[in-house]
């Protein structure tokens, strides 16, 4: 009901721009270009944590990108979702389309916190961003399968080897999850990654219920035996090599393993997690 009511005021009552607080504008001109006007890059936190698949950001987590990211969470903003969901798609793009459509996977918010909130503001924008990435020919869409299977603190306040023991064990793929992963190119999507302990802890999760694909985040798509069997394609070279490596090897492609490795996308990231990709 809260959500709903919030929608309609939205639509209905001035607004002021979630990034400078600008009168009569959800997101003014100069706001909207620091959220969307940079390059998507890679990001990683330091230090590194063990599972975290490739993340890709669409700018640092600092001034108007930071305030309409609280706007939207805390003060329940929700016409900025559009915007920041049109950031994440930017973000879902840079992390090189593989084969199959993109299923965006939310990291799920704490119940506690959704009721608090009135909304789930990671699953609101994942439904802005496929729609986004849908509009610009993109088939993506949002699979919600991970909840939490045991309650965790509040990450805020906690050190990166604090959050990653908070987290650990604490997302699972819901029953059935799986299968709805299978034939898509998995993308776990975050509005904020600081530390990078919770998206290894979703990337885990769903590499326990699929199959071990991620073991290297820069290897090549992997078919499944069945998608393998009975293709007339013929290629030759380092590519036929890489085929038959691929459709051959022991125990890939077995199962409901996703078709391309694990790959993150978030709206923003700590500033200092893009130093490591200037040159």
């Amino acid at each position: 009901m809260r959500g709903w009511w919030q929608d309609l005021t939205d639509l209905v009552l001035p607004a002021e721009c979630g990034g400078c607080g600008k009168p009569r504008t959800v997101l003014c001109p100069e706001c909207r270009a620091a959220l969307s006007g940079a390059v998507p890059r890679r990001v990683r936190p330091v230090p590194e944590p063990r599972g975290l698949p490739a993340v890709y950001a669409a700018g640092a987590y600092a001034d108007e990108v930071r305030a309409a990211l609280l706007a939207h969470k805390e003060r329940g903003a929700l016409a900025l979702a559009g915007a920041l969901g049109a950031a994440l798609a930017g973000a879902v793009r840079a992390g090189r389309p593989g084969i199959g459509p993109p299923l965006l996977v939310p990291v799920p918010s704490a119940p506690w916190a959704v009721r608090a909130r009135g909304h789930d503001p990671v699953r609101r924008i994942a439904l802005a961003a496929a729609a986004e990435l849908r509009r610009t020919g993109v088939p993506a869409r949002v699979v919600p399968v991970l909840r939490q299977r045991r309650a965790v603190a509040d990450q805020s306040g906690l050190n990166s080897r604090q959050r990653l023991a908070n987290i650990e064990g604490a997302l699972e793929v819901v029953t059935g999850g799986a299968r709805l992963l299978a034939g898509g190119r998995v993308v776990l999507v975050d509005d904020l990654v600081t530390t990078g302990a919770t998206l290894a802890e979703a990337a885990r999760a769903v590499r326990e219920r699929t199959g071990p694909e991620g073991a290297g985040e820069e290897t090549t798509a992997v078919y499944r035996r069945a998608a393998w069997e009975g293709r007339e394609e013929r290629t030759v070279g380092p590519k036929e090599e890489r085929a038959k490596w691929t459709r051959d090897a022991p125990g890939i492609a077995e199962g409901n393993a996703p078709a391309w490795p694990i790959r993150a996308a978030v709206i923003a990231a700590a500033p200092d997690s893009f130093e490591m990709n200037r040159n």
